[in-house]
């Protein structure tokens, strides 16, 4: 196939799910060597779009051609026949199978035709991993690999079965930045080969690095298709969201009120050592470190979900050691975890319900739920949210990721949180969406709320942050305060490679 030439080319799109119009009439085309952007706002379409074309969704109406030739995907295995190869967001590896095993499921070499050959699969996925550059055992129990290794695991699956066209759905979201190097790398590598990707990302930052074209879809419908050499930012922003959007990080500077929480010399072998911190009512601060730093297993540990082995935590003046997340709760301490999906909410309730479950022993002592009451409830935290949902009883499932997002900050509003951790509360969220969590958090820190915030985007840290720390390797290694940090210097103490101005101590 020659480069530039098309190789996939969608027209009139339309797909219907009860009671909504997922995709309208969209058109869509994908060249030979070419990163082909596929964004907008969560509920856009984009991956119900790239979901039919990898055969997992059928279409209503429209027309698909590949190479030329127009095609009615019947299943994912016929779009794999196809050429076609896609990596999901939320990964579909076996956890207890090894990465040999996952990057060849369902094509192992075999002996005699009977028996798998181990070392042969193993030799095979030593030398795909080796091409992603990654030091990667092939015998490694996917169970025991980071988010960001098991990312470049499903991608190395992915291009094993030599995709023509290859989808990669926020493919960066769980990468560090080394890893979003090689990864980029590694799609560099493809086009020059003439595959077609399209590639799914709400990481602004990424537009101009990695893509040659852009296609914005809204509310499903078609909204247009850009050359990026010629496009701007602004202009891009606008047509996914529908209006301009003056201001990223609306940052609120709010008088700053007593000492909520402090950290003093928090420790847990292998995950953090001698962690300091202080946040006041009032203030946010940020929390910035590459992956594996150990920001998530410090705010763990502070939540009771996992022990510490030595240090102290106050809250309010009082120490306090969170044995539970419950115990937690009830110190009006709330986590909302990096984890929406599998951790945040139970995607098998309805709105109400996720809403009111950790103040269930506040609002219902007596433990005799009041349907009236949990009605009521959450209906007042959906309205002063803005929570986009028909009513409560929607099931969260069938939310988009920033309205579940909100459905997870209600929820610990509802349970009385003045001290709120928020780890990653942006990931996998639209522009749009991203704005509103912002405006969120300025809301909660005007009415005395103190909010550690952590996050791998540094402009965001940046943005909304009024002091920033950074982790490496396991400890704080230095402190910004707002207006003065400046990101190389952010970046490097990351890296570990500065010391920032920190020595522990409020």
């Amino acid at each position: 196939m020659a480069q530039n030439s098309v190789v996939v080319d969608m027209r009139g799109i339309v797909k219907d799910f009860p009671g909504v119009r997922a995709l309208d009439g969209v058109d869509f085309d994908l060249r030979a060597g070419e990163v082909h952007l596929l964004v907008g706002e969560n509920g856009a379409g984009k991956s119900t779009l790239v979901k039919i074309l990898a055969g997992v969704e059928p279409l209503d109406k429209g027309t698909i051609s590949i190479n030329g030739e127009k095609v009615s995907v019947r299943d994912p295995a016929h779009a794999q026949k196809l050429g076609v190869g896609i990596v999901y967001q939320e990964m579909n590896l076996v956890p207890y199978l090894t990465v040999a095993q996952n990057i060849f499921m369902r094509r192992e070499p075999v002996r005699a035709g009977l028996v798998v050959d181990v070392a042969e699969e193993n030799r095979r996925a030593r030398e795909v991993l080796a091409s992603l550059n990654l030091d990667i055992e092939p015998n490694t129990l996917v169970r025991d690999l980071s988010l960001g290794q098991q990312q470049m695991v499903a991608f190395a699956w992915a291009i094993c079965h030599n995709p023509r066209v290859l989808i990669l759905d926020e493919p960066t979201s769980s990468l560090a930045e080394r890893e979003v190097q090689q990864l980029f790398a590694t799609v560099r590598q493809l086009k020059a080969q003439g595959v077609g990707i399209i590639y799914i990302t709400h990481r602004l930052e990424e537009f101009f690095q990695i893509g040659d074209r852009v296609t914005v879809l809204r509310d499903g419908q078609f909204i247009g298709t850009m050359e990026l050499e010629t496009a701007n930012l602004d202009s891009i922003i606008q047509m996914m969201v529908g209006r301009e959007i003056s201001e990223m990080y609306p940052k609120e500077v709010t008088p700053t009120g007593e000492e909520a929480l402090r950290l003093e010399g928090v420790t847990r072998k292998g995950a953090c050592e001698d962690a300091n911190l202080v946040v006041h009512r009032g203030e946010v601060v940020g929390l910035f470190g590459l992956v594996g730093a150990g920001r998530t297993e410090l705010a763990r540990m502070v939540f009771g979900l996992d022990p510490m082995d030595s240090g102290n935590v106050f809250l309010f003046g009082e120490s306090v050691i969170h044995l539970s997340p419950s115990a937690a709760v009830d110190s009006a301490l709330g986590y909302l975890s990096e984890d929406r999906k599998g951790e945040g909410l139970c995607l098998s309730l309805p709105v109400k319900e996720n809403i009111v479950r950790a103040a269930l022993n506040k609002l219902f002592p007596r433990w005799l739920v009041s349907p009236a009451k949990e009605e009521q409830v959450s209906k007042r935290y959906v309205e002063e949210l803005s929570i986009a949902t028909p009513s409560t009883s929607r099931l969260a499932v069938y939310l988009s990721g920033g309205t579940q997002q909100k459905v997870v900050v209600a929820q610990w509003l509802c349970a009385g949180s003045e001290v709120l951790i928020l780890d990653e509360p942006t990931r996998g969220i639209d522009v749009g969406a991203k704005v509103e969590i912002y405006h969120i958090i300025n809301e909660m820190t005007r009415k005395g709320a103190a909010i550690l915030m952590i996050s791998s985007e540094l402009p965001e840290v940046m943005g909304m942050s009024d002091r920033i720390y950074v982790m490496h390797r396991g400890r704080i290694c230095g402190e910004f305060s707002r207006g003065e940090a400046i990101a190389e210097e952010i970046v490097s103490c990351a890296f570990g490679t500065t010391k920032g101005d920190y020595n522990g101590e409020e």
